[in-house]
């Protein structure tokens, strides 16, 4: 595979970094430190006689403006009611979304943490309490300008990507298609049978993007977030093992259901969305792979032997599906 020798973020130097920060009328104090991001660039930036700051750098003509404001004023809106989320910090003037040398950027107080224990039933109640808070914050009203979770572009579109980006081995092109045909007909299936509610939501609530402290969580990285099934920000913070996750559900749904009622329907909406997620992350992998970044820190991606787990991966998942759709 090939890769175009130069990208839009190869613009972004340590001079430019800084500099961005120091157009908000900050003073860096000259230390920044990548932090782990692929979709965006992201640092924590040193400034002078105050703590560090976080400066995230949006992917170039990922999100129009008006979508990525409206990620703000989401996350601004659950900060603002006590909810733990990392919000964006504004200027005087309100503003969240800055530009500097072509980069869009925006600048967020430091957190730390670690990943959530979820084997722990008190810390999933506490997790679940949160999430029913944020949902019911999200469902008041909708996003406009930002996307939906659903099966044409999390599973047709991110399927077509990958047939047309050239990473996919010929002798693999049959076996891809008919498997994730025959997987996202399957998931259209429940879908259309459970006709989940369409909520604002995180989006993209792995364990990843939750910083556990002794007081709790900080979401963050609401970078993802968009319309879908309440079910999409609780399926990641459970385990595949249908006996373990039933363990885990309890606790996060007691907690859940102390802000927010939840349809119990949109359970058997966990084995569809973790198909979707199954076929998107491969695309977005594809869709990525111009960015230096992405095959220095996947180097696994693309070679025979991980379409060869990839394709096994589908099958089992397929099995995972139609066992659902069985009970």
């Amino acid at each position: 595979m090939t890769t175009p020798s130069s990208h839009p973020y190869d613009q972004l130097t340590p001079d430019v970094i800084l500099d961005a920060v120091e157009t908000t009328g900050r003073r860096c104090d000259g230390h920044f430190l990548a932090l782990n991001s692929y979709e965006n660039r992201v640092f924590q930036v040193g400034i002078e006689d105050e703590r560090p700051l976080v400066v995230k750098f949006y992917r170039p003509d990922r999100w129009p403006d008006i979508a990525i404001h409206e990620e703000h004023s989401f996350t601004a809106d659950l900060a603002s009611h006590e909810i733990p989320v990392v919000a964006p910090l504004t200027d005087d003037k309100g503003e969240t979304l800055f530009v500097h040398a072509g980069f869009r950027f925006a600048l967020f107080t430091r957190k730390g943490g670690h990943t959530p224990p979820v084997d722990d039933p008190d810390a999933l109640a506490m997790l679940g309490r949160f999430l029913g808070r944020i949902h019911a914050i999200g469902e008041i009203k909708r996003f406009s300008h930002r996307p939906s979770l659903d099966v044409q572009t999390f599973g047709w579109q991110a399927k077509a990507h990958v047939l047309t980006s050239g990473l996919l081995p010929t002798e693999y092109i049959a076996s891809y298609q008919s498997l994730c045909d025959e997987l996202l007909q399957a998931v259209e299936q429940v879908f259309e049978a459970v006709q989940p509610r369409q909520i604002r939501l995180h989006g993209d609530c792995h364990p990843g993007n939750i910083l556990w402290t002794d007081h709790g969580p900080h979401f963050v990285d609401m970078d993802d977030c968009r319309m879908g099934p309440a079910v999409q920000d609780l399926w990641m913070l459970l385990d595949s093992d249908p006996i373990i996750r039933q363990s885990q559900l309890a606790p996060l749904l007691e907690g859940y259901q102390q802000f927010r009622d939840f349809d119990y329907s949109e359970l058997a909406l966990i084995e569809p969305l973790r198909a979707l997620r199954l076929v998107h992350y491969t695309a977005w992998l594809a869709q990525r792979w111009n960015d230096p970044a992405f095959p220095a820190a996947f180097p696994w991606f693309g070679n025979r032997r991980y379409w060869e787990e990839y394709l096994n991966d589908l099958v089992a998942q397929l099995g995972q599906l139609q066992g659902t759709s069985d009970n």
